[in-house]
């Protein structure tokens, strides 16, 4: 791993990995090229299975012409739900490959959430993951007058099952063996009429405002994107990625599977959501991409673990992250790094911080990435000081995934680094709105024209909805997103998620809204960490018998009164929190208080807890 004050030296694309121009062609250009080479890795029975580039073809090309058999036309619709695995990718390649639109449902979604996204996408095929998400297609196929055919990935627990239009996805690479047998030309026939302008994949918004919309993404644009990404940070068939976050979510589509399509970088996948910690130890990936939420996650590990050690443990890392702490200020300020505290920071990884490293997982991380939600420059600050570059990116489903890109050469914590080269992006200046302009910006969302007009202007500017401003340097700062801004009953414009980052930089905070528009002063709305907050009552003798007494117990309220105490006095009086209340319900993907990448939905919680939020005035 090269050390931090060589991270100018990350090397840039130059030469593209591979040619096309479809996802498609990229796809089977790369699995022609890269045969023998190992793609991807999964999991099975506790150890890992290994899939070659060749192996992924022959599995694609089986799904595919199954497809072919089941009737999917050009242009029609395909959705996936299932969480992030191998055979999401295969199938997700399996529909373009037929010229089809691939279209992913959340596995978190409810019965109705699938119903409206099928009818909206007017979905051919359904593809679920198991039993669970059978059930959900079963309950609304009725309604679903488009819906022909539903395939099973995991067929556990269905043997004797004997549904019509259902079939297992085994069944289907049998139905496409045979197709390639009688019809050896098909495939090729209909991957030939994939062009650059048709439309490849949807991602449907979060639907926090209102229903989800899909956001209609060109082969033209998704390659565009793909070779800009390259062309920003380079990787290459010796990189390791992890595959963790949902599929449907355009950061883990582009960012990792559309990528590792592109340069050959190995895709990792976890089991599954719960055993990422774990995970990212065994898989030691050398570029490790996340959401803040990830980042702090793994913080807060390392604090609590630290905690339980000796006291010489804690003094050697004390120290240790002290000289990390120095070194990373030298390489933000881009001044040289001296020889004497290159010795230090050597000895420094020698106490500590290469086991630090070790613990989380990145010990062989070239960069880290993070995005999709603002972060604490705090933070960013603390895994430079462990000595691993950390680029912040911005971007969003409608930008095709990273828009703006921190170069590791020049780090701002807190900022998410100059457009990337291959969009334009400005700061609107009567509204301080960001604004991007590129091929990369979706065609539009589908079925809603005047969302589409509402959103890409006349010079061709998506208007993201984010506020922000542009340094002298040409780096931007995300300050909120406009609708999120809070006036106070005495005029002063808030922008909560700066409180927020600074809350949720405690191991004992997962996350937090701020409310207070049009009120008299600030409150907040908190979610503890469970594991942390009840190994702090356990370790303290706090007696709690569930999730819901401890967050009510007057130690666990003091606990956070205090990482209060300590944020408000970062910030003016008027932008101080006065009072705050803890979410007493265990929160998970299922809720609609949360996004798919775990975030607190602000407009839905404000109006959820609306009684509690009026308590505190």
């Amino acid at each position: 791993m090269a050390k931090l004050w060589e991270a100018q030296h990350i090397p840039r694309g130059t030469t593209p990995p591979v040619e096309g121009s479809t996802v498609t062609e990229i796809f089977w250009n790369a699995a022609a090229k890269r045969a023998e080479r190992v793609f991807m890795r999964q999991k099975h029975l506790g150890i890992w299975q290994s899939y070659t580039w060749a192996q992924t073809a022959e599995a694609v090309g089986e799904i595919a012409n199954g497809l072919l058999s089941l009737g999917l036309q050009k242009g029609e619709v395909a959705s996936i739900a299932a969480n992030t695995n191998v055979e999401w990718m295969l199938c997700d390649m399996a529909i373009m490959s037929c010229a089809a639109v691939s279209n992913g449902i959340y596995p978190t979604d409810a019965a109705a959430q699938v119903q409206y996204l099928c009818a909206d996408s007017r979905t051919r095929v359904l593809i679920v993951e198991d039993d669970e998400q059978l059930d959900k297609a079963l309950q609304v196929r009725e309604t679903l007058p488009d819906l022909a055919h539903i395939v099973v990935l995991d067929m556990e627990g269905l043997a004797d099952l004997n549904e019509p239009g259902v079939i297992s996805l085994d069944a289907l690479r049998e139905a496409g063996r045979a197709l390639a047998k009688s019809h050896p030309k098909a495939l090729d026939e209909r991957r030939a009429c994939c062009k650059p302008e048709d439309l490849a994949i949807l991602v449907y918004t979060s639907g926090t405002t209102g229903k989800p919309k899909g956001a209609m993404h060109l082969h033209k644009g998704i390659v565009h994107a793909m070779r800009g990404n390259f062309e920003t940070v380079y990787a290459d068939e010796r990189d390791e990625k992890m595959a963790f976050l949902p599929l449907c979510h355009i950061a883990e589509r582009m960012g990792g599977a559309f990528l590792s399509v592109y340069t050959g970088a190995v895709l990792n996948f976890v089991e599954n959501p719960q055993t990422v910690p774990e995970n990212v130890r065994e898989i030691s990936p050398t570029i490790f991409t996340a959401v803040p939420r990830v980042w702090e996650k793994l913080y807060s590990g390392v604090m609590i673990a630290l905690k339980e050690s000796g006291k010489l443990q804690q003094a050697a890392y004390g120290w240790s992250i002290g000289v990390g702490q120095q070194v990373a200020e030298l390489v933000l300020k881009g001044e040289p790094v001296p020889g004497t505290m290159k010795a230090k920071f050597a000895l420094a990884e020698t106490l500590a911080l290469r086991n630090v490293r070790k613990l989380i997982g990145i010990d062989n991380a070239r960069f880290l990435v993070t995005g999709a939600a603002p972060i604490s420059a705090d933070l960013v600050r603390w895994y430079l000081a462990l000595g691993v570059p950390m680029l912040e990116v911005w971007g969003m489903t409608e930008t095709c995934g990273a828009a703006t890109y921190t170069p590791a050469a020049k780090i701002k914590p807190g900022m998410i680094g100059p457009a990337a080269g291959f969009n334009e992006v400005k700061v609107a200046p009567d509204t301080g709105e960001i604004m991007v302009r590129g091929p990369n910006v979706f065609a539009g969302y589908l079925n809603l024209p005047e969302k589409t007009d509402e959103t890409i202007d006349a010079e061709g500017w998506l208007h993201t909805g984010d506020v922000g401003l542009m340094d002298e340097e040409g780096f931007f700062k995300i300050t909120d997103r406009m609708k999120d801004i809070i006036i106070t009953a005495g005029g002063k414009n808030i922008t909560p998620s700066e409180f927020e980052n600074e809350l949720k930089f405690s191991p004992y905070i997962t996350d937090a809204v701020v409310i207070g528009d049009k009120r008299p002063y600030l409150v907040a709305i908190v979610m503890i960490d469970q594991d942390n907050v009840e190994k702090y009552a356990q370790d303290n003798d706090i007696p709690f018998s569930n999730y819901a007494s401890l967050t009510r117990t007057p130690e666990v309220a003091a606990l956070i009164q205090g990482i209060f105490d300590h944020v408000n006095s970062k910030f003016a009086r008027v932008e101080q929190v006065k009072k705050f209340w803890l979410l007493d319900n265990q929160l998970t993907a299922e809720d609609e208080e949360l996004t798919p990448t775990m975030k607190l939905k602000r407009s839905f919680v404000a109006k959820k807890y609306a009684p509690q939020i009026e308590a505190m005035y």
